[in-house]
């Protein structure tokens, strides 16, 4: 990792952060170049004052940058942009510099900072970032914590379990959730920078209290352990549905063998 580089990327006391999701995964090493504030997370210097905070599980978040510089690098991420996404997840905040306030949460709501040093930006990137990537997969896991929940009634009312293809294809969707959200994004893990700058600790904490990213984490958890409990007894009861119709089969051929049999010897007769 480089050297970290603390500066302020704009002279304004109100800064505006934005967070996109734009994929699974970005190939961050691509954008290593003269432009580089600092690495872990890669921060980039975007326009004349703000900053882009790139993270390889599929988010940028800008800071204090314009609209048309924000799509100009948007654009130039697209081809490094694995599993991308049709609609990308955004979110928003305001960051007020307050010296005499220091870090945390400002009266107003936003974001306060006691300067816009380059390692305070890139905790709040880390934790906007890990809240629109949390953002995303529970409201995938809603839709499919609803479709599971219709299989349940259906399970409550005594109706035949769904086909098979059905049940296996939420269940896979709900394990591949589970990997990126623990394989990739980390989300209760700390910001790489609170290793190198432990003066951040706290601001990283505070901040990641105030967006519930553990809360939020546990109960996208509890409802994904759900979902795979629920399609795994779906699945283990259409499995025993079709065994107990191949053992009726194999019951009723013994009993037309037995009735063949039978008749040829009373034919014989």
């Amino acid at each position: 990792m480089g050297p970290m580089q603390d500066a302020s990327p704009a002279a304004s006391p109100t800064l505006r952060a934005r967070a996109w999701v734009l994929g699974e995964r970005i190939e961050v090493r691509h954008f290593e170049r003269h432009d580089t504030l600092a690495h872990g997370p890669l921060t980039l210097r975007v326009g004349d004052h703000g900053c882009a905070v790139l993270f390889r599980f599929g988010a940028v978040v800008f800071i204090d940058v314009d609209a048309p510089n924000e799509a100009s690098l948007v654009s130039e991420l697209a081809p490094f942009v694995s599993g991308r996404f049709d609609e990308p997840e955004t979110d928003a905040a305001e960051i007020v510099i307050d010296p005499e306030r220091g870090d945390g949460m400002h009266p107003s709501g936003a974001i306060a900072l006691g300067q816009a040093s380059i390692g305070r930006l890139q905790v709040v990137g880390d934790v906007l970032a890990k809240s629109a990537v949390l953002a995303h997969y529970e409201e995938r896991v809603g839709s499919v914590f609803d479709r599971i929940e219709t299989l349940a009634r259906n399970l409550g009312r005594g109706l035949s379990p769904a086909r098979g293809r059905e049940i296996l294809r939420e269940l896979g969707s709900v394990l591949m959730i589970q990997a990126r959200t623990v394989g990739r994004v980390e989300v209760t893990e700390k910001s790489e920078i609170t290793w190198e700058q432990p003066e951040l600790d706290r601001l990283y904490e505070h901040l990641a209290a105030e967006y519930e990213l553990r809360d939020r984490d546990r109960a996208l958890t509890r409802k994904l352990d759900l979902v795979s409990r629920t399609a795994e007894t779906y699945l283990n009861l259409l499995y025993n549905r079709r065994s107990i119709r191949v053992e009726w089969y194999i019951v009723i051929l013994i009993l037309v063998e037995i009735v063949l049999i039978v008749y040829d010897i009373l034919a014989v007769r």
